[in-house]
């Protein structure tokens, strides 16, 4: 790939990056609803359930947040399959695919958006934890490589988003994504304690990808967290790191060649 290439690849995938985040300036009901729902987690599990919950260190909210917000990153990826199958449905997609764009630029630049967004959402998710009694222990740096963990988790399923996406037939089939993402997502140790599930359950929920980064950003925050010694318990920082990476570098690849293929 010449330095031309890599240039263009830039310079289009940054085009399309700032076309996904006018759509969302130009439609502020929509954005308002995007952040209600994080901000709507926080307040109905930390007083319409905190009440009820035990956990670890007696401080159900601060417990509960980061589990909060690796749903949060999860949940996302109803919003990306979405926009992506309907811009294919609409044949906004084939225009693209009609113009002198890099390949990789139109997926990209939804991916970059995408990832802005999350990172508000963080932000308001925050912001509504602090307000509530969340608070992290351990200094501002280690705070922010959870939040960085919770990112590089979004970025992964971004691209996840995408291809499927690409290989829906409308935006109507959003009820396939749900159905599994939301059993992907509480099948973790999120809300959770997997030693509590029956033993097969209970290994599927350790070596969950939301559980790992859950896990890691609980000890990041100094927060206490559900007692493991099993070894997905044990390295959860190391499999936050590469969960996301083993994701992207299948999703990524398959996303973009989807988008060439299309008829």
């Amino acid at each position: 790939m010449t330095a031309a290439t890599v240039r263009w690849t830039v310079l289009d995938t940054w085009t399309m990056t700032v076309r996904e985040l006018e759509r969302r300036v130009r439609r502020p009901g929509a954005l308002i609803a995007a952040l209600a729902f994080p901000v709507m987690l926080v307040l109905m599990m930390g007083y319409l359930f905190g009440g009820q919950m035990d956990a670890p260190g007696g401080n159900y909210r601060e417990f509960i947040m980061p589990g909060m917000f690796a749903l949060t990153m999860a949940f996302g990826l109803e919003g990306t399959f979405t926009a992506i199958a309907a811009d294919a449905s609409r044949g906004i997609t084939d225009r693209f695919r009609a113009l002198p764009l890099s390949a990789s630029a139109p997926v990209a630049g939804r991916c970059l958006a995408d990832l802005v967004d999350a990172a508000l959402a963080l932000a308001v998710m925050a912001v509504c934890g602090l307000a509530v009694g969340w608070r992290w222990h351990d200094g501002a740096g280690r705070a922010l490589a959870g939040f960085g963990l919770l990112l590089l988790l979004r970025a992964s399923l971004v691209w996840a988003g995408v291809w499927l996406g690409l290989l829906a037939k409308g935006p109507e089939s959003v009820m396939v994504i749900q159905v599994l993402v939301w059993p992907v997502g509480f099948l973790s140790s999120a809300l959770v304690d997997p030693s509590t599930m029956p033993g097969w359950l209970g290994a599927i929920a350790e070596w969950n990808p939301l559980s790992a980064t859950v896990t890691a950003c609980r000890d990041l925050f100094g927060q206490p967290g559900w007692e493991s010694h099993s070894w997905p318990g044990r390295h959860a920082l190391a499999l936050a790191l590469a969960w996301p990476l083993v994701i992207t570098a299948v999703t990524a690849p398959l996303a973009v060649r989807r988008y060439r293929r299309l008829s």
